[in-house]
């Protein structure tokens, strides 16, 4: 997980980078497309082309529109904010997910674990200001419509898991992402500049590397264990603004993260205390 989370990292900037001369949704095209490549040379690999239409068409679809939302309002974010930033607001997701489980699978959640989830909605307050100027901005917006997109994405994905493939999963979803991003791209399409390429390149095997590792990572361990080791993107988020940009985040950006971390961390830990009980 440590290792999927610094390859998203990589990937993230190199979608930051293209926000900066292409439209955001032209960058999730070439996010989707970069590493379709290497995706089907994996899946040729495991041997599993025969089984790719096997698969439950209307989630494959539901969790491709969901992705072109989320990536795209993620890339319109990254064009005017700081990684660190972007990040911290973003990890609210897995509170969205606890609270959707509910509504969705069925799952029980107590009273202390929804206690969590509103003390990491504070949270995200605090890293978009407390003077609100930062929450009215679509930037800051565009991060949470993007982590509702994952929640809500990620709650499609347990179901379809029961059913699908990893391989099918990874494959489908850059195929609809692509294919159905394109036309919304066509018309503002800026064309690709030469010196551009690396940054492609580097996005395309961050990007598979990436899915590969997070995919092993919650085949081999408990999700209430593997999932915390995702906030560690905030360091790489710093390490990189540093790094590239020359920004540090500010005291309301690490004291919110920290807010919504130590939610996370709480709702995960609860979550397996939970499964300890249930399976002792």
């Amino acid at each position: 997980m440590t290792i999927a989370v610094a390859m998203f990292s990589f990937m993230d900037t190199a979608m930051k980078l293209l926000a900066g001369h292409y439209p955001a949704m032209q960058v999730t095209v070439l996010r989707s497309f970069s590493s379709l490549p290497l995706v089907c040379a994996w899946v040729a690999w495991r041997g599993r082309f025969p089984t790719m239409l096997k698969v439950r068409w209307s989630l494959q679809l539901l969790r491709a529109a969901l992705g072109i939302a989320m990536l795209t309002m993620f890339a319109f974010a990254l064009k005017s904010l700081p990684l660190a930033e972007t990040y911290s607001v973003f990890f609210i997701a897995p509170a969205l997910i606890t609270a959707l489980s509910v509504l969705v699978l069925k799952e029980k959640v107590d009273g202390m674990q929804w206690l969590a989830i509103g003390v990491g909605l504070v949270g995200v307050l605090v890293v978009l200001r407390p003077d609100g100027t930062s929450f009215i901005s679509v930037a800051g917006l565009a991060v949470l419509g993007s982590a509702a997109c994952y929640a809500v994405s990620a709650i499609a994905s347990r179901i379809l898991s029961r059913t699908d493939s990893n391989e099918q999963i990874m494959f489908w979803i850059l195929i609809m992402m692509g294919c159905g991003a394109l036309p919304l791209a066509w018309s503002g399409w800026v064309p690709l500049r030469l010196e551009d390429w690396p940054v492609l390149l580097a996005l395309a095997v961050s990007g598979f590397l990436g899915q590969l590792a997070i995919t092993r990572a919650f085949s081999m361990g408990k999700a209430s264990i593997v999932a915390p080791f995702e906030y560690t993107a905030l360091a790489w988020g710093v390490a990189i603004d540093w790094a590239l940009w020359n920004t540090l985040p500010d005291r309301w950006t690490i004291t919110g993260a920290g807010i919504i971390i130590a939610s996370g961390l709480y709702l995960a830990r609860r979550e397996a205390v939970h499964k300890e009980a249930e399976h002792p």
